[in-house]
């Protein structure tokens, strides 16, 4: 068993073990009827609890297709955490009111399997799981904490490397484009130059390096790129699907929110905070918000070689 699994045993263990130190304290169900026997019954419970978190992470690895990983990030555990709870709450509920109809019927009628009584067993576990979510997320705060600035000073660094990279093949740049001018005066570099064209006949032409963002303001995009070293937006008529498709060939320029379209050789840095990340660029030192969604896709691109 890796450590990951370890450790994911031992947070399901101390979680039920709370939420049956919860039902012990209150007595929920008729517990209190049982007397000594009420604690033979939550040995069963917890058991059983157990059981249906081994079945929640089934769902969640082969269902939902989140595996328990610390690789993909800080926003990706805490999702997964989110969807832990909202699927296991219910199979919890499930499964404390068929033992309450199964076996602690005999001394109390009211536990028969009914809406009301899961509703009831509802409520009671989805406030005892979102104390517990609250405490992991307390405990494990500091953990976050390291794990996100460790993720976005790697982002960061491969970042300066791309954009290092990009310099020194500008540089290299005159001397291979006059080669290639000599033996065929009539080719264009296809990938530095490219003609933005919206509904109407109004185009943007510009050079690839230079564009900075794109971003849709009702029925425009506005395309913010550099002009002779200085900032400047220019406005067409377009939609950000459109313009997706147009510069789908220049694997920097990705998406990362549903209103936004960003060139990461132009972004000075990523900032991480709470496990949102923003997109700082240069020259106009515009923060780009960069959505859940789009988090995977970011980080694939200024990864890639």
């Amino acid at each position: 068993m890796n450590q990951v699994r370890k450790e994911s045993l031992r947070v399901r263990v101390i979680s039920v073990g709370f939420a049956v130190l919860a039902l012990a304290v209150f007595k929920p169900f008729g517990l209190g009827t049982w007397q000594w026997e009420a604690y033979a019954h939550l040995l069963t419970i917890f058991a059983l609890a157990l059981c249906v978190c081994m079945l929640t992470e089934a769902i969640l690895r082969y269902a939902v297709r989140m595996p328990r990983s610390l690789e993909q990030g800080v926003s990706y555990i805490i999702r997964r955490n989110l969807w832990f709870q909202l699927i296991n709450t219910p199979l919890m509920s499930l499964m404390i009111c068929l033992y309450r109809h199964f076996v602690l019927s005999d001394r109390n009628p009211a536990n028969q399997l009914s809406w009301s009584n899961y509703f009831e067993t509802l409520l009671i576990m989805a406030f005892i799981s979102f104390a517990i979510g609250l405490y992991w997320r307390f405990k494990f705060r500091s953990r976050y904490l390291a794990l996100e600035l460790e993720e976005t000073r790697q982002l960061n660094e491969q970042l300066k490397k791309m954009q290092t990279q990009q310099v020194v093949e500008q540089s290299d740049n005159p001397q291979s484009d006059e080669a290639t001018e000599q033996e065929n005066p009539i080719t264009e570099s296809a990938e530095e130059l490219t003609t933005l064209t919206g509904t109407t006949s109004d185009t943007i032409t510009l050079q690839i390096a230079d564009l900075l963002f794109v971003e849709t303001i009702g029925n425009y995009v506005k395309v913010c790129h550099l002009r002779d070293g200085k900032v400047r937006t220019d406005m067409l008529r377009a939609t950000s699907k459109q313009m997706e498709e147009e510069l789908s060939s220049f694997s920097k320029i990705v998406r990362c929110h549903r209103a936004f379209l960003v060139n990461l050789q132009q972004v000075e840095q990523i900032v991480s905070k709470s496990g949102n990340i923003q997109l700082i660029i240069n020259h106009s030192h515009d923060s780009i918000p960069v959505s859940r969604s789009n988090v995977p896709a970011i980080k694939a691109a200024v990864m890639a070689k």
